[in-house]
């Protein structure tokens, strides 16, 4: 028996949990961003649109960051 090189992600079923098995397979391609990248190349985004994004995001993550370097508040 010849075995085929798969070149994705792969989930073994153990015991019939199928629900179990697919619950893995979300994760494995949650994690890999594969998810992402097919969501993003659905539609087209301009390349103006496309940056204002990716800097928007960059923005929040900076304030995020900030935020939780920062004293907390006094508490009296």
């Amino acid at each position: 028996m010849t075995r085929k090189q798969f070149n994705g992600s792969m989930v073994e079923v153990r015991n019939d949990n199928v629900e179990k098995a697919l619950r893995t397979f979300k994760k494995k391609i949650m994690e890999s961003g594969k998810l992402m990248d097919l969501k993003e190349k659905e539609f087209f985004e301009k390349p103006t649109t496309k940056r204002r994004r990716i800097k928007n995001q960059q923005v929040r993550r900076a304030q995020k960051k900030r935020e939780a370097e920062a004293l907390p508040k006094k508490m009296y």
